[in-house]
C-alpha cells in the first residue's frame, strides 16, 4: 500500500527571504534541502549538468516536488562556457550548496579557499557522506544507517532517513550560517555528512531507548505493534494515563508503571487487540482517549 504524502504546510514565515540559494546537488539530500529553503524563503536556483539530475529519470515525481519553484539551469562544468555560467550564478549567490566528493568540488575550482578568496562573502554548505579524512570514502543512506545500528533483519528501512535527515541537518546548517554573515560580514563553510545525520538518528538506540529491552523498543506494552483482527494497529500509550486508559480498556488490572512490562500484561493486551477490528480499534482510540494508528495487513 502506498502511504499518502503529506499534506503541505500552511503558509508561515519566510525567514530567509531575500537568500539566494544556488545548488549543484543531485538526487536526494541536496534537492530535499533546496525544497525546504525555498519554503522558508530563499530564491533557489539548481544549475545541473547536461544529464541532469538522475533522479529526474528515475522517479520523476519526487524530482518534481522537490524542484517545485526553483529555477533550473544547465551547464556543463567541465567547459569554459559551462564554468563562465557558474561564476556569473555565483556572483549573485549568497549560499552555494553542494553534494560533491572534495576532490570533485577542488578539480571544479570550487575548494573552500579558492572559493571564499574569489566570492568572501559566499556561505558554501558542502553535502558529504561521513566527515573529515572520510569524505572521499563511498557510501549511500543504506550503509550509514548500517554503520549506525539502525538496519536490523534483512528488510530495507522503511525511508531514507539518513539522507532526509542529511538534507535537514543541511537546511538548519544554511540558516546558521546566514546568521553568521549577518553577524561576522563574511561567508562561512558548513560541511554536512549523511552518517552524522545517521549517528543522530541513532542516539535514541545508542542511549537503549529502542532495544528489545527498552520503553519504545518493546519491553512497554503499551507502545508496541500488534495483530488485530482485520490487520494491525500500533499502539503508543507510553504516558501513564494513556496506559491507564489501555489497561482498563483491555480489562487488564494495573498497580503502576511497572505492571506495563510484565509478560501477562503483554499477552492480556495482545489477546484484546486480537479481537477488534481496525473500525472498533479507531472508535476506542476516540472513546478512550488512546493514542493508536491502525494499518491493514
Amino acid at each position: 500500500m502506498t502511504p499518502t504524502p503529506p499534506a503541505r504546510p500552511a503558509a508561515s514565515p519566510k525567514p530567509l527571504r531575500g537568500q539566494r540559494v544556488l545548488s549543484l546537488a543531485l538526487n536526494l539530500p541536496g534537492p530535499a534541502a533546496l525544497m525546504r529553503l525555498h519554503n522558508m524563503g530563499a530564491r533557489c536556483t539548481k544549475l545541473e549538468g547536461p544529464g541532469g539530475d538522475p533522479m529526474a529519470h528515475y522517479k520523476p515525481g519526487a524530482y518534481a516536488d522537490m524542484h517545485a519553484g526553483v529555477k533550473q539551469v544547465k551547464a556543463d562544468l567541465k567547459t569554459e562556457a559551462g564554468q563562465k555560467k557558474l561564476h556569473a550564478l555565483l556572483a549573485q549567490t549568497d549560499v552555494l550548496l553542494t553534494s560533491f566528493r572534495p576532490s570533485a568540488l577542488n578539480k571544479l575550482g570550487l575548494g573552500w579557499r579558492t572559493l571564499h578568496k574569489a566570492y568572501p562573502e559566499l556561505n558554501l554548505i558542502a553535502i558529504v557522506g561521513a566527515p573529515g579524512a572520510r569524505a572521499e570514502e563511498p557510501g549511500h543512506d543504506l550503509t550509514y544507517m548500517a554503520d549506525n545500528g539502525l538496519v536490523t533483519g534483512l528488510d530495507l528501512p522503511a525511508s531514507l532517513f539518513a539522507d532526509m535527515g542529511g538534507a535537514l541537518m543541511a537546511s538548519e546548517a544554511t540558516l546558521q550560517a546566514v546568521l553568521l554573515r549577518q553577524a561576522k560580514g563574511t561567508g562561512v563553510m558548513f560541511e554536512v555528512a549523511l552518517s552524522e545525520a545517521a549517528r543522530w538518528l541513532a542516539l535514541p538506540r545508542y542511549w537503549g531507548l529502542t532495544l528489545p529491552e527498552g520503553s519504545v523498543g518493546g519491553a512497554h506494552a503499551g507502545y508496541r505493534i500488534y495483530p488485530c483482527k482485520d490487520g494491525r494497529v500500533a499502539v503508543a500509550a507510553l504516558e501513564p494515563h494513556f496506559a491507564a486508559a489501555l489497561c482498563e480498556a483491555a480489562q487488564v488490572p494495573i498497580k503502576d508503571l511497572r505492571t506495563l512490562f510484565l509478560p501477562a500484561t503483554h499477552a492480556a493486551i495482545a489477546a484484546f487487540l486480537a479481537g477488534q477490528t481496525r473500525k472498533q480499534l479507531d472508535k476506542l482510540a476516540v472513546a478512550r482517549d488512546i493514542p493508536l494508528h491502525t494499518l491493514p495487513r
